[in-house]
């Protein structure tokens, strides 16, 4: 399954090129079919799932016929799906189900983690103890189970057959911040070497503190997502404390690929990553 997200702004971007290159306003393509001028403007900013009889209506009056054709519905179609996170998004987290989507399809991630281990990459007594001891009571609807849950199927996902090639850059801070009792920050590191070790499509990096950075100094944690299809926009999703961005924009996309890229060069090898979770895993107390 294709990211509905991704693939709701990829027929967006089409359905306005379309229109554009028609010459008919929305004014006008309105007037011909049945979904209104704001349900049209929300299609083309891929704000919402498609209705693909709307969806017909339009190509319809724009003139778009055959293999053409053809491919727009399959995206339309691929637009309207309800992913497996759908019906558990309020337990799990309207965050957590918002990257459960993108993450959906993608051929590559790639995510830089400057204040916690990733949650494609924690262990469930972290991710408990990390709820358990916020000062913030869970969000109406949300639950330690669905977000463990949540968090296992995206794990799921990311480590089925053909799933995406995903590298992590994860941030010393991260590593050497108490976020958890030391007998569940050391099983969370020793996981994350097991990784590490393991053969598979991920690959999982420290950047240290005295990494020279330059100007590419990140000011939050950051994952972008390609996808199969050349069409679609790569992403990039901004973590902030309390909530998230998403962004599909080709000049802020580019800059946080940049940003990656440059990191990137200056964190560990996979190996001395290795060695540094070891050390660090072994220089908490035992109690």
């Amino acid at each position: 399954m294709l990211s509905p997200y991704v693939r709701r702004k990829r027929l967006g971007s089409e359905l306005k090129a379309l229109r554009a290159a028609a010459g008919v306003t929305l004014d006008k393509l309105a007037a011909q079919v049945d979904p209104s001028r704001q349900q049209i403007s929300r299609y083309e900013l891929g704000q919402i799932a498609p209705d693909l009889d709307d969806i017909m209506q339009i190509l319809e009056v724009l003139g778009v016929e055959g293999k053409r054709w053809n491919e727009l519905m399959t995206i339309a179609r691929e637009a309207a799906e309800r992913g497996w996170w759908e019906s558990n998004s309020r337990s799990m987290g309207e965050r957590q189900a918002l990257f459960a989507n993108l993450e959906a399809g993608a051929a590559t991630i790639r995510e830089y983690q400057q204040t916690v281990i990733p949650g494609l990459l924690q262990t469930p007594e972290f991710t408990q103890a990390g709820i358990e001891s916020s000062p913030w009571p869970l969000t109406s609807g949300l639950t330690l189970e669905g977000v463990l849950k949540g968090r296992a199927g995206r794990q799921r996902m990311l480590n089925r057959e053909g799933g995406p090639r995903y590298e992590a850059l994860i941030d010393e801070y991260a590593i050497r911040r108490r976020s958890a009792p030391p007998e569940v920050l050391r099983g969370q590191l020793l996981h994350l070497v097991g990784v590490i070790d393991a053969d598979g499509p991920t690959r999982v990096r420290v950047l240290p503190i005295e990494a020279e950075v330059g100007g590419f100094l990140p000011f939050s944690s950051f994952s972008l997502y390609t996808y199969p299809d050349s069409g679609d926009p790569m992403v990039v999703g901004i973590d902030a404390a309390f909530t998230d961005m998403v962004s599909t924009d080709g000049e802020q996309v580019g800059r946080y690929a940049a940003t990656f890229e440059a990191l990137n060069q200056v964190a560990l090898p996979v190996e001395s990553s290795r060695e540094f979770l070891i050390r660090a895993a072994d220089a908490l107390p035992s109690r």
